[in-house]
């Protein structure tokens, strides 16, 4: 997400060298989704320069690679699954935790294939669950059976919360395009670990937007009393104003908890152009 295009020049500093963007999305906010790890597992080098980027921390909520949790579904994967580990391996402390986001098609009946690829993940990361079949939305008995599983694992379960995108009718090409891409699930608002993790999707409407997550302050509120510590990702359709937003959150949480501390202050201006005698390189 810190290469989202949208905030380059606007909110980001532009033009950035690849090796200088997650710096300054770091300077907005102190956790991102991992989501380019889904498609392709990156290479121990740009990890690396991802580690050097960012204070030990930073959050950063790794996908496992689609190969491992769409195209296996959890079973033979161990070679894929050891090149995934040894390229994030450079993160070290910076790795809150290693998400599996499952396919709609991955039931109850799968959970034995669940429990048996979490007994076998190394103990070093922790690691956090999303899930999409309906019956572990609809069904108390499938719900009940998987907080088991994950909670036997101690691995947390990742609410994907679409409730206000869903609300009303999509009123922009961004919403219309989130419509059929993005799943409709009842919101869940339990946590099974000391370190929750919350995707919450608005509007392009910054206003139905904030009014969508006033539950989740005060469920955060709520964790961080409990001493737990929740990581909250901030989405709307077209995310363009999604680093606003997600400060916009933390302040919200932080009016009710003048304790918790302020997120980082973001670069005041865009970078400079570089000079005409620069060396100009693509990597």
């Amino acid at each position: 997400m810190w290469t989202h295009k949208p905030w380059q020049g606007r909110l980001l500093p532009h033009p950035l060298p690849p090796e200088e963007r997650l710096r300054a999305y770091a300077t907005w906010c102190n956790a991102v989704e991992g989501n380019t790890t889904f498609y392709a597992t990156p290479s121990r080098s740009t990890v690396e320069s991802w580690a050097r980027q960012t204070d030990p921390d930073f959050r950063l909520v790794a996908k496992l690679p689609k190969t491992i949790t769409h195209g296996r579904r959890l079973t033979g994967a161990e070679e894929e699954l050891r090149s995934f580990l040894e390229a994030i391996e450079p993160l070290g402390p910076r790795a809150h935790a290693l998400w599996v986001q499952l396919p709609g098609s991955f039931g109850p009946a799968d959970l034995g294939v669940l429990a048996a690829f979490l007994r076998g993940l190394p103990g070093s990361y922790r690691y956090a669950v999303e899930v999409r079949h309906p019956a572990f939305f609809e069904d108390a008995r499938a719900e009940g059976l998987l907080e088991r599983v994950l909670s036997g694992a101690g691995a947390e379960w990742v609410p994907f919360d679409t409730t206000v995108l869903f609300r009303n009718p999509p009123a922009s090409d961004a919403e219309r395009e989130a419509w059929t891409r993005k799943p409709r699930m009842p919101r869940r608002s339990r946590a099974l670990t000391d370190r929750p993790i919350v995707r919450y999707l608005g509007r392009d409407d910054t206003e139905s937007t904030v009014e969508g997550w006033q539950g989740w302050v005060g469920t955060v509120a709520g964790w961080l009393r409990e001493g737990r510590s929740p990581t909250m990702f901030v989405h709307t359709p077209g995310n363009a104003d999604a680093l606003t937003l997600a400060r916009r959150f933390h302040d919200e949480v932080r009016a009710r908890l003048p304790e918790l501390e302020p997120l980082p202050e973001p670069l005041p201006e865009p970078l400079p152009e570089p000079l005409p005698d620069e060396p100009l390189t693509l990597f």
